[in-house]
């Protein structure tokens, strides 16, 4: 299975539903689609997990830069949907302890939106 990951807009929140896997050859193609996501001051962004089956170091390395670029730029970056054994990997590497991350995506957008 490959990478896909769908961008769409709601109540002013960029929501990124990611799909497949992200290792390292992929973890490219997913740092394209943050790239400019924080260009913008203030820009908030929910990446959503509840299609992604894999994440390696390459993409967890994403995620953790897409987090800097949120904080450099007073954005606001929150991960939600997480399935268990992704999640597994964030809270070995210690992100959970560093990121934002909400079980439920409405949740994640409500918090944002406050």
């Amino acid at each position: 299975m490959t990478f896909q990951s769908v961008i769409t807009m709601k109540e002013g929140v960029h929501h990124i539903l990611l799909t497949g896997r992200v290792d390292s050859a992929t973890a490219g193609e997913f740092e394209q689609t943050l790239k400019n996501l924080f260009d913008t001051e203030g820009s908030k962004v929910i990446l959503n997990f509840a299609g992604l089956n894999y994440i390696s170091s390459a993409g967890l390395r994403v995620v953790l830069m897409a987090a800097k670029r949120a904080k450099q730029n007073q954005g606001r970056l929150v991960l939600c949907g997480l399935l268990p054994h992704v999640r597994e990997v964030f809270e070995i590497s210690g992100f959970l302890k560093i990121l934002e991350v909400i079980g439920d995506c409405e949740q994640a957008l409500s918090l944002l939106k406050a």
